[in-house]
């Protein structure tokens, strides 16, 4: 990577994109290059069937109303096919994921040699970057963002060396609740000849634009996104990585054969036909976060409440660990996140229903009287 100065130049005067410059099998560790991978049963049949006698199955079917004796989609194609309709992409460059902690681990075991390579947070971020990554014996390099929650981009720069294969970018940012600077992202992607990976889990409640429609830009890039927050489907643990079809061929390769239930992909089919429905609550979430945040600024103890594009506001306040600790009391959780590198003294708090949010407030009152 070029310095910052460079960088910025060279998008805004020549527009260079990486094409020539990614090789992904430069990328990839040779155990995966040359992985065969599992073939279940479902691989290998194509088309339709009248009778099943090639998996092994409970041909008698469970004690369940519903059966759930056969094995599900392995590559979960009808829910890709609807998710294509809704993202504009297709759904070959889709890969699901038992949740995003998945789609991390699998960039892991494909592109980095353990004890090896490494691999570049920006916290403060999403704790499984690198949890995932010390699971993997993966170095771990820290470019700590700015004090205005941004990318250092020079610091970053600075860490980057030959056995570095992924940067992680958060954005809208967890747990700071703001989205990183697009040109900032893009100079990064211009110039690193490795995976760049754009986690969008909160991508709905933000005003900022995602990156999937510049995957035919950079072939390096992959952008997560989640069902959990936005969808509310967090108990069926579905995650969605999108990239060129040559990264989601990896993804097929290494994940297992049936990594996503029969149950969650019939759920998740249901849910998707509910745009409309989850839009409105989007709507409402990003309202209830601004009246949140105002109620919040109004308290004398209240020090800061960040600016979010996300379902979660992130607040300075006085003793963190005393309030946080009060709330539990009262029954009500929020994050504590006064130990985190740039959010000492800080709570993170998701925005809840009209009337949880209420009662949130109404305990800080107390709490701030005593």
């Amino acid at each position: 990577m070029a310095n910052s100065a460079t960088m910025s130049n060279r998008i805004t005067k020549t527009g260079n994109k990486i094409t020539m410059r990614f090789d992904i099998n430069k990328l990839l560790r040779d155990n995966i290059k040359n992985l065969v991978p599992y073939s279940s049963a479902r691989d290998e049949f194509k088309g339709e069937a009248r009778i099943f006698l090639d998996a092994n199955e409970n041909s008698l079917g469970s004690p369940l109303t519903k059966w759930y004796n056969r094995y599900p989609d392995p590559m979960q194609w009808k829910l890709k096919e609807k998710l294509s309709a809704i993202k504009g992409i297709p759904p070959q460059h889709i890969f699901l994921g038992n949740g995003s902690d998945e789609c991390i681990d699998i960039l892991y075991r494909a592109f980095c040699n353990p004890g090896k390579d490494n691999t570049i947070i920006c916290p403060p971020t999403y704790g499984m970057y690198e949890v995932s990554a010390r699971i993997n014996d993966v170095e771990v390099r820290r470019a700590r963002l700015l004090d205005n929650f941004q990318l250092d981009l020079i610091h970053l720069e600075n860490l980057v060396d030959e056995h570095t294969k992924i940067i992680w970018l958060c954005s809208p940012n967890n747990p700071t609740g703001n989205a990183l600077n697009r040109e900032d992202v893009e100079t990064v992607l211009n110039n690193f000849p490795g995976l760049v990976v754009i986690d969008e889990a909160y991508i709905n409640f933000s005003r900022h634009r995602s990156f999937i429609p510049e995957l035919k830009e950079y072939p390096n890039l992959v952008v997560m996104q989640t069902l959990s927050k936005a969808w509310g489907l967090a108990g069926l643990r579905l995650g969605m990585a999108f990239a060129s079809e040559t990264i989601i061929g990896v993804y097929n390769r290494v994940k297992p054969p049936y990594n996503i239930n029969q149950s969650t992909q019939e759920l998740v089919l249901k849910a998707l036909e509910e745009v409309g429905q989850v839009n409105d609550m989007i709507k409402l979430v990003v309202q209830m976060r601004e009246e949140l945040a105002l109620a919040l600024t109004r308290m004398p103890a209240i020090q800061k409440v960040y600016p979010s594009d996300a379902n979660f506001l992130l607040v300075k306040v006085t003793d963190a660990r005393a309030i946080y600790h009060y709330l539990l009391e009262k029954g009500i959780v929020v994050r504590d996140r006064s130990k985190v590198e740039l959010c000492e003294g800080c709570l993170r708090i998701t925005v809840g229903t009209e009337k949880e949010n209420t009662d949130l407030i109404k305990n800080l009152e107390t709490f701030f009287q005593k």
